[in-house]
């Protein structure tokens, strides 16, 4: 064997095992998608970050994470999720309803981990609770269980309201169903419920113009991303308006909005997380039951109701987790 290709060897074999390390040191990529900013979900991240831990992975460290904001505009998030795609991620979070439709309709090969307020079997997300098959698994926070405890909160508030408003989506397939399920439970409260439509930020003023027209002595917002997105001008809305309030997360009544009643998102997240490391780890989605969220609070903001000229009472400030004074 000539000098020159014996050096060329020894070099090609040196390299082997380094191009072997470098190989086995890519970082995955996991790809995050919600219809918010990064600012309204700071601690929906803190917790999904929490649950990767919990399994091991820790962003920036063994894995990588590209975020998608929707920001508030739904129309944006199936571009964003083709984008994820392109970028060959490892699975996907999808946060919100919008934002699931958008990744489940970008792929069907890239596993999926879901938040959800709404039955995803029903949503056509996953085919069964306890084995969910094909890509697609998560988190339910199944919402439709907490609406008549929510109206029960805002009828015990505003007691001598006898109709509720309330604000919904369009553009989300189970709105329909929401608002039949939130009547049936109105009138189970001898309650009348006015819907009010708004699928775009620039829809906000109009709906909440018809508050009066409508004769709603209260407000009741759906669990939808859209307005979790918006939650400031929903907020500041609600308090021009002066109208008693309910939100589906604690967010909204820390940025100023009356109170919420619902799973703890943050634990939601927590467990998405957890579950986002089991398949990095290998596991598939479909062989991962859809767990359903477990732990629920109520959120008071005694600052707003004081600006509202409401009196909480004592018996509901010791059913709170949390008063925000």
């Amino acid at each position: 064997m000539r000098r020159r290709e014996f050096i060329t060897l020894l070099g090609g074999a040196a390299a082997w095992p380094l191009a072997a390390h470098a190989q086995q040191s890519v970082i995955p990529v996991i790809g995050f998608l919600r219809n918010t900013s990064p600012e309204q979900s700071a601690s929906l991240l803190a917790a999904l970050r929490k649950g990767l831990s919990e399994v091991g992975y820790v962003e920036g460290k063994n894995v990588s994470i590209e975020y998608r904001w929707g920001g508030g505009q739904q129309d944006r998030l199936g571009g964003f999720a083709d984008e994820l795609v392109r970028r060959n991620v490892v699975l996907i979070v999808a946060g919100g309803n919008a934002a699931v439709l958008a990744a489940k309709s970008a792929t069907r090969a890239t596993p999926i981990v879901f938040a959800t307020g709404d039955d995803p079997v029903k949503l056509g997300f996953v085919s069964h609770l306890n084995r969910p098959e094909a890509n697609l698994t998560g988190v339910s926070f199944l919402s439709n269980t907490l609406r008549t405890k929510q109206l029960e909160l805002l009828h015990e508030l505003v007691p001598k309201t006898t109709v509720v408003a309330m604000l919904a989506n369009p553009k989300i397939p189970s709105t329909e169903d929401h608002i039949r399920e939130q009547q049936q439970a109105a009138r189970a409260l001898g309650l009348s419920l006015e819907p009010l439509m708004a699928g775009s930020e620039g829809d906000l003023e109009p709906a909440f113009a018809k508050l009066d027209q409508a004769g709603a002595g209260a407000l009741y917002i759906d669990g939808d991303s859209l307005f979790t997105g918006l939650s400031k001008q929903v907020v500041a809305l609600s308090i021009r308006h002066k109208v008693p309030t309910i939100f589906n997360q604690r967010e909204s009544v820390v940025d100023g909005g009356l109170m919420s009643y619902g799973a703890s998102i943050t634990d939601a997240y927590r467990q998405v997380g957890v579950y986002a490391g089991r398949i990095l780890k290998g596991e598939k989605p479909g062989d991962l039951p859809v767990m359903q969220a477990s732990k629920f609070e109520l959120i008071i903001n005694l600052k707003t109701a004081n600006a509202l000229g409401l009196t909480i009472s004592n018996q509901m400030q010791l059913l709170a987790d949390e008063v925000i004074e």
